[in-house]
């Protein structure tokens, strides 16, 4: 049920960003979500991608530094306190969410969030318990 993200470091430059989403466009490797957050020196580009393990081999030979690190895909309804029915679950369990970020479902009503939480089993247990949908790595690839 986890899913692999990738964490770019990026010094923030122009061209950077566009020599990543090159490099894996011609790897034939798809974003299928991102999340980009920067400070004045550097940026870290957060992205789920349909082939992690390339992926990180790619970026790496061409002296891009890449963590993994293990991300739910958690699926919920497109409507106003979709987000808030998930965190108010977890907040019940005393969950803690890292960091989050969110993409649209294509040709659907649905929308999918990508969560960083620190019990991530625990997150997972709960969240199945209460009916919410947890994407696993091969939905999301085939998004």
């Amino acid at each position: 049920m986890k899913v692999q993200q990738l964490s770019i470091f990026l010094e923030n430059r122009a061209g950077r960003l566009a020599e990543v989403t090159e490099l894996l466009g011609k790897a034939e490797i798809n974003i299928r979500a991102l999340s980009l957050a920067d400070t004045s020196d550097f940026g870290i580009l957060r992205v789920v991608v349909n082939k992690p393990e390339k992926a990180v081999r790619i970026l790496e030979e061409n002296g891009f530094t890449v963590a993994g690190t293990e991300v739910l895909v958690v699926e919920i309804d497109d409507k106003p306190g979709g987000l808030a029915r998930v965190l108010k679950i977890l907040n019940a369990r005393d969950i803690n969410v890292e960091y989050m970020y969110a993409f649209m479902e294509k040709l659907t009503d649905r929308a999918l969030l990508i969560f960083r939480i620190e019990d991530m089993e625990g997150a997972i247990e709960l969240l199945r318990d209460k009916g919410i949908k947890i994407l696993t790595k091969k939905e999301v690839s085939s998004i």
